[in-house]
């Protein structure tokens, strides 16, 4: 009964993956026939500039967009945990950024924070600007980083509402008659009941940020000066934008590998934290 699923995933996924890892060992063009050229493309990753460069761009990407994503999204989900109108509104405002494609918000953030945008319109009478909020090297990479963190918080917030629902109300109440402090019981009690979920949300958030590129193509287009280029921007920068297809297939290969060591280390110090804590119990 499994059968046609597991050949329906091998289509789709495992024999897509077999053909980029060998691809990623030849010269191919996209044209011509394909050469063996070994790790050549692999040895390149590291030596290729504008790669290096991306890469470092994504590191801080996926520091800071973690970083915020996880750590505001757990404070504005323990904010609106209580049921009521009010806070389902806001459940629905932050959600809804999350349901609009990226290329689009990134288009909508272009046409606010552009030099002749909205922002620097609404500043212009106070002799303030134009603010190269997209322009400025610095201020572009600041700008890439919020509205990433901005059009991915909502899930985050959703994960984590969905998840404070389980917490028994019976170990909050006894907590508070005991005399801890709300920081205590989320400390010692909330946050280590969902941590299952905070770990789940870390891991797609690290990857989904590892593979930023919609929002760079509508918001900055890797400028100014390639210093918001993210390095699945550059993946496909040199898919369609050059022939070089069996370097990006081996770019494409490293930045999976990358992904999945990332899941699997955070998996991995999550389980070590339960069983300390269970040693400790």
């Amino acid at each position: 009964m499994a059968g046609p699923a597991v050949l329906l995933y091998s289509a789709l996924m495992v024999v897509p993956v077999g053909v980029a890892i060998y691809l990623s060992f030849t010269d191919w063009d996209g044209f011509s026939d394909a050469a063996f050229i070994g790790i050549q493309n692999y040895t390149h990753l590291f030596t290729d500039p504008n790669t290096t460069h991306s890469m470092w761009v994504t590191v801080l990407i996926v520091i800071f967009g973690s970083a915020f994503q996880i750590g505001f999204g757990l404070m504005y989900a323990l904010a609106l945990r209580q049921k009521s109108r009010t806070n389902s509104v806001f459940r629905a405002l932050t959600y809804y950024p999350h349901v609009i494609s990226a290329l689009i918000l990134g288009f909508l953030w272009n046409a606010i924070l552009g030099t002749k945008g909205a922002l620097n319109t609404l500043l212009a009478p106070f002799g303030i600007g134009p603010v190269g909020f997209l322009f400025e090297q610095n201020l572009a990479l600041i700008s890439l980083i919020a509205v990433i963190v901005w059009a991915g918080f909502g899930f985050n917030v959703v994960l984590f509402v969905a998840a404070l629902q389980t917490v028994p109300l019976e170990l909050i109440e006894a907590a508070e008659i005991d005399g801890a402090s709300r920081w205590q019981i989320n400390r010692n009690i909330v946050i280590p009941m969902i941590a299952p979920v905070v770990t789940v949300a870390l891991i797609l958030s690290l990857i989904g940020l590892l593979r930023a590129y919609d929002i760079v193509v509508s918001l900055t287009g890797g400028g100014p000066a390639g210093s918001t280029s993210t390095y699945a921007y550059v993946i496909l920068a040199q898919s369609f934008g050059s022939t070089k297809i069996g370097y990006a297939n081996a770019q494409a290969v490293f930045l999976m590998i990358v992904s999945a060591a990332l899941a699997l280390l955070v998996t991995a110090l999550r389980n070590r934290s339960d069983k300390a804590a269970e040693g400790e119990g």
